[in-house]
């Protein structure tokens, strides 16, 4: 286990009560990356304590490749005998990481994109108890955003805000940003087997967390676009994501407005529905073919309408305060924490 390096000394993040000092994970997940791979674990700092390279079962055989070329003891190769995703693949990482007693475990690609010397300051916010994950932003930094492919920069607004839309985090920029750390307690509480394998692995990962009240933080980052080439085929993904994202959504405010609590939210969201519903019902019903419709008929119609439409306003407005603000990890039930980490 890694001894706390000096810039987390300085924060005032304090060890583990073991005494051996906080023990940091790096899982990255491998397919097609074998260019790229040597040079990220080259600048992973002292501060890691384990690193599992999942070989998603590559073409190029990256696992193998690590393995000859890769002379740091840290490095913890496993190899899927089936490709799984680069969800499936981070979720191996996160259970050998929980096996081996990890404190913080986090997600970085093997593709050079995500620069890991940044990784304290991802790391820093959960030891120091202020957040429970924290989250690569690429959109704080304007000359980052001018450097971004036009199709990716494109592809990232719209699904950034249907992220936000099914997982509850507002303030969350870029969510859909690979670059991970969460706090191990968290992982193990997490329902692991209910997240995707596939693409939608850090959607659906936000979304769960959500369901926890996970205190979720943005990090400042700039991606690094070299001649990397992005096995997500967006034109194939596009429908998925957007389906996935609106069945989590409504997975979200069921289990969040009506099985957990009920409120003025919830009246907002049941009001809203009906007067819309009925809105565009007796509007198309009584839709002037013959004839104009009287100036009554359309005030019948448009007035639900109207008012249906400012309620889910409100109810959006409601939705976006109630992002989580304190950490939740050290109040998770210890018991369940070891029985889904045990083998």
């Amino acid at each position: 286990m890694a001894s706390l390096p000096g810039d987390f000394q300085s924060a005032g993040v304090v060890a583990s009560d073991s005494g051996a000092g906080i023990a940091i994970a790096v899982v990255i997940p491998c397919y097609r990356v074998r260019a790229h791979i040597l040079g990220v674990l080259d600048k992973i700092g002292p501060e890691v304590s384990q690193i599992y390279v999942i070989d998603d079962m590559c073409p190029e055989h990256s696992g193998a490749f690590v393995r000859e070329r890769c002379a740091d003891s840290r490095v913890q190769v496993i190899e899927h005998s089936v490709n799984q995703g680069v969800g499936g693949a981070v979720l191996s990482g996160i259970e050998a990481a929980l096996q081996d007693g990890m404190d913080v475990v986090v997600k970085i690609d093997g593709d050079g994109q995500m620069d890991p010397t940044l990784l304290p300051l991802f790391v820093r916010p959960i030891l120091a108890g202020e957040a429970d994950v924290t989250k690569g932003n690429r959109f704080y930094d304007p000359q980052g955003v001018k450097n971004m492919p036009v199709v990716r920069l494109l592809g990232n607004a719209a699904l950034s805000f249907l992220t936000k839309l099914s997982t509850g985090y507002w303030n969350v920029f870029d969510p859909t940003n690979g670059y991970i750390a969460a706090d191990a307690r968290l992982l193990a509480f997490l329902q692991r087997d209910k997240l995707d394998r596939r693409y939608f692995f850090e959607s659906d990962f936000l979304f769960r967390v959500g369901l926890l009240n996970a205190k979720v933080m943005d990090i400042p980052m700039t991606a690094i676009y070299g001649d990397q080439k992005s096995n997500l085929r967006i034109h194939r993904e596009a429908v998925p994501f957007f389906v996935r994202n609106l069945r989590n959504f409504g997975k979200r405010l069921f289990y969040n407005y009506f099985l957990r609590d009920f409120n003025v939210a919830s009246l907002e969201i049941l009001f809203g529905v009906i007067l819309i519903l009925f809105g565009v019902i007796y509007g198309i019903a009584h839709w002037g073919i013959d004839k104009a419709a009287t100036a009554g008929t359309v005030m019948i119609a448009a007035l639900p309408l109207l008012t249906g439409i400012m309620l889910l306003l409100s109810f959006i407005n409601f939705d976006a305060q109630q992002i989580p603000r304190e950490t939740i990890s050290s109040r998770l039930p210890v018991n369940r924490q070891r029985d889904l980490s045990a083998p």
